[in-house]
């Protein structure tokens, strides 16, 4: 009978650590940026630095304008092709966004690089995928309340935006950018407080470093 429960936790060991190694696969080279304890490694604009906190090991966004930039060691938070995740939850109303090739600016809505669009519900009609104002999705892909995966892939001139593994935007930027400070080049990502009516929370904050 000993044995027998020996034998038994040996194959519970070796189907967990397989399991393990199995999503260790699924997710290499994915480098965790936010530590769900504190902001180590972002800095958040002047404008309203309140706007973002920390609640349950998530970046909880609710305030006035504010935006949250990366500035970590990971690539030193200067990426040309990357990939860029996190996972997400709306509530209703709510507007957000995820900023690619950008850089630190103390306040103002950034300059620099493309804002990937997350809302489900707000009264904007660019909604969760929007590669804003210059190729918008008016489909909603997602639900407020529920947590889902944005994710978005820079390859050269070429954006792709994926909600919970599916495809919603495909972009390729053309030779002439109506806004020359959105060309797609190189630089960081940063995470946007919209207004004090929007609260959104960021979890699972990911960036993997692609070839060039």
């Amino acid at each position: 009978m000993k044995y027998i429960g020996i034998l038994a936790l040996s194959f519970l060991f070796v189907g967990c650590a397989k399991d393990a190694a199995i999503s260790q696969k699924k997710e290499k080279g994915w480098v965790p940026i936010f530590n769900g304890k504190n902001f180590d490694g972002w800095k958040v604009t002047t404008d309203s630095p309140g706007t973002f906190t920390i609640e349950d090991g998530t970046i909880k966004v609710a305030g006035d304008r504010a935006h949250l930039f990366y500035e970590g060691p990971v690539g030193n938070h200067d990426f040309k092709n990357f990939a860029f995740k996190a996972d997400i939850k709306t509530m209703p109303g709510a507007n957000s966004g995820m900023f690619i090739h950008t850089a630190y600016q103390p306040d103002g809505w950034p300059a620099k690089g493309y804002e990937i669009q997350v809302n489900q519900s707000h009264t904007d009609w660019r909604k969760t995928g929007s590669v804003y104002s210059f190729q918008d999705v008016k489909e909603v892909y997602a639900k407020d309340g529920e947590w889902y995966t944005e994710e978005i892939e820079v390859q050269g001139k070429h954006v792709t935006v994926k909600v919970n593994g599916k495809v919603i935007n495909d972009y390729t930027e053309p030779a002439e950018p109506k806004d020359a400070q959105k060309r797609l080049s190189h630089g960081t990502v940063a995470l946007q407080g919209h207004d004090p009516k929007s609260v959104i929370y960021y979890k699972n904050v990911m960036v993997k470093v692609l070839p060039e």
